[in-house]
């Protein structure tokens, strides 16, 4: 039995097909073994799908053995894709063969997607309709994402094109399953665990690509309010707090079990596991992200008040966030239950601040204003979730290299999913929308949004009828200017006007004077940006002015830069380019240059033979000197 167990699996799978067949009746016939037996074999793990298909089509023996919901199909699922085995539950009935064919159509189905992509939007950004095609698949929706994230997950230097789209792809995906649930979150009654759950919606939807959950977010919760339970019991061994079972929400009405329960917090946050409010890198938007809090140990006032919160509720302290003006705080009543109570009846406590107890006149203190009582109320979920898009809204405006504004289009459509109405946030959704231009190639869907934005924006408030006309007038010009765009532009080395031309794209390069690592993506025999660009970046100060070629450039700090080409030179010892867009122009990275994918080669067709001949004499010349 063990010399049939240890054999490979494939070399048993003809040697069953060879008994069947045979219709064998022996002692040493492997169709009579026992069940368990045939399913050890058969799941060894060498065998694939078409392997399965054929010994289930050997005998009804072995078809029997291989059923469509039992334990070979299961792991030939498992073994292909296993992190799709966490939305299974043990109990449930499945039928493993289908779950595997339609598992397998969806990814055909989402390759041959991505694959087009590059194609059908390499001169544009992906339009609002251009994920319609995924959209309207069929199939789980699980099925597709997880194809993307294995494209992805691809050997590193290749596919970069495959992997460009696949990204932006599940992004989209993601976002927008994580704005609907936001959207039906914000319809439903608040309670104190809403304020996390709203925290970590908002942290989902700028992190699509992390793998973030509200239960992992609370398991990592849970273990730090069992740390402060075992504090606890060390100052009081039958304090009611060590008696509560998760997901109760009983509250301790005396003052003094509360103010036990908010030494052991504070001991434990700040002085065992050592969380801080980040000073020193206040307006880092990781700050904001509850998953990233619990990481790294630091946050600012509201997202370290979030967490305090939570775990002081868990432990039946009844804290409630206050939204006070540029210090978010929490306050803690210490009033007689159903007295009437003015701010003076509480203490406030500073989550920033290692959990320090405030007065009124210390709050003011604080901030360095006097406020008026008003702004010591509580406020509900969406008043907090505002207040945080509102935090992230203000870092994405001031965003400097991050030319896509990634954040600042997140938190855009946060905040307007909350207040769809907010008529300058739509007037800045539209210029965000224009100055980007991503407008696509065969529609002009993205152009019908912004109109749509403006329109809405006229009804809500007439005022603005001088900044939506601007913009009305410049976006319809955009559509006179795409029908008149001709062809794909083609540019030859060969040709004699770019008989000056010393570089190709492709080739790694370093800035003379700013030393900046970066890759070409394009290049004009001489400068083509205007007159005002060429004034502001002094380009006749240069030898050779702007009667030189210039590159388009990615550079390694995310920008995209246009060089002068008497200002680069060859890096001898290149790397990866860490740029988002480098899959958008590239298939691959082959140590010394990158390879242009399909779209950017049309345009540059005579570019990748030279680049082998650049690189090529570059290491023989290296090599010489070396000698």
């Amino acid at each position: 039995m063990a010399a049939v167990a240890g054999d490979s699996a494939m070399e048993v799978v003809p040697a069953l097909a060879e008994e069947a067949a045979t219709e064998a009746t022996g002692p040493s016939c492997l169709v009579q073994l026992p069940g368990e037996v045939l399913e050890y074999i058969l799941c060894s793990g060498s065998l694939t799908a078409l392997d399965i298909g054929r010994v289930s089509s050997t005998c009804r023996r072995l078809r029997e053995v291989c059923q469509s919901s039992g334990q070979v199909w299961k792991e030939q699922f498992r073994v292909r894709w296993p992190s799709l085995m966490k939305h299974y539950s043990p109990t449930d009935y499945v039928n493993w063969l289908e779950e595997y064919k339609v598992r397998q159509k969806a990814g055909l189905e989402a390759r041959k997607i991505v694959a087009s992509f590059s194609k059908r939007f390499f001169s544009e950004h992906v339009p609002c309709n251009g994920f319609s095609d995924i959209e309207n698949l069929e199939g789980p929706e699980i099925f597709f994402e997880d194809e993307l994230v294995c494209i992805l997950n691809m050997e590193g230097r290749k596919a970069l094109t495959w992997k460009y789209y696949a990204k932006k792809i599940l992004y989209y995906l993601r976002q927008q399953k994580i704005l609907n649930n936001l959207k039906a979150f914000l319809q439903q009654p608040d309670d104190y665990e809403s304020y996390l759950e709203g925290a970590v919606y908002i942290d989902q939807y700028c992190n699509p690509l992390s793998d973030i959950s509200l239960r992992d977010i609370q398991a990592q919760i849970h273990s730090i309010v069992e740390l402060v339970c075992k504090t606890l019991r060390g100052i009081n061994s039958r304090h009611p707090s060590l008696t509560f079972r998760a997901g109760e929400s009983s509250m301790i009405m005396e003052i003094e079990l509360q103010s036990q329960v908010l030494d052991a917090i504070n001991y434990v946050l700040y002085d065992q596991l050592k969380f801080k409010g980040n000073r020193m890198d206040y307006y880092n938007a990781l700050n904001l992200y509850m998953h990233q809090v619990l990481t790294r140990r630091t946050g600012i006032p509201i997202s370290m008040s979030l967490l305090y919160l939570t775990i002081a509720r868990q432990l039946g302290v009844p804290l409630e966030p206050v939204n006070f003006p540029s210090h978010f705080l929490l306050r803690w009543c210490q009033g007689a239950e159903g007295a009437t109570l003015d701010i003076f009846d509480y203490i406030y406590i500073d989550a920033f601040g290692k959990g320090k107890q405030l007065t009124v006149k210390e709050c003011e203190y604080l901030i360095g204003q006097h406020v008026t009582a008003a702004l010591y109320g509580v406020v509900n979920v969406k008043k907090v979730l505002q207040r945080m898009v509102g935090n992230l809204l203000s870092l994405g405006k001031r965003e400097g290299i991050d030319q896509s504004y990634q954040l600042l289009r997140d938190s855009l459509d946060l905040y307007l999913a909350m207040y769809p109405d907010q008529v300058q946030l739509l007037l800045l959704q539209a210029r965000l929308y224009f100055h980007l231009g991503i407008w696509p190639e065969k529609s002009f869907c993205l152009v019908l949004k912004v109109l749509d934005i403006l329109q809405h924006i006229q009804t809500l408030d007439p005022g603005q009828h001088g900044a939506v006309g601007y913009l009305v007038q410049h976006t319809l010009e955009h559509i006179e200017r795409k029908k008149e765009e001709v062809g794909v532009e083609v540019k030859l080395r060969s040709e004699e006007k770019h008989r000056d031309v010393c570089y190709s794209i492709g080739l790694v390069m370093k800035h003379k004077r700013y030393g900046y690592n970066c890759v070409i993506y394009g290049w004009d025999p001489t400068c083509m940006m205007g007159h005002e660009w060429i004034r502001n970046m002094n380009v006749h100060s240069l030898p050779h002015g702007h009667h030189q070629p210039f590159y388009n450039v990615l550079v390694e700090d995310g920008s995209c830069r246009y060089a002068a080409q008497e200002n680069l030179e060859y890096n001898v010892e290149p790397q990866e380019i860490s740029h988002p867009d480098v899959g958008r122009y590239f298939s691959e990275f082959t140590g010394t240059h990158y390879i242009p994918n399909a779209e950017l080669e049309i345009r540059y067709p005579e570019d990748l033979e030279f680049v082998y001949e650049t690189v090529q004499n570059i290491y023989s010349a290296k090599e010489d000197t070396a000698e």
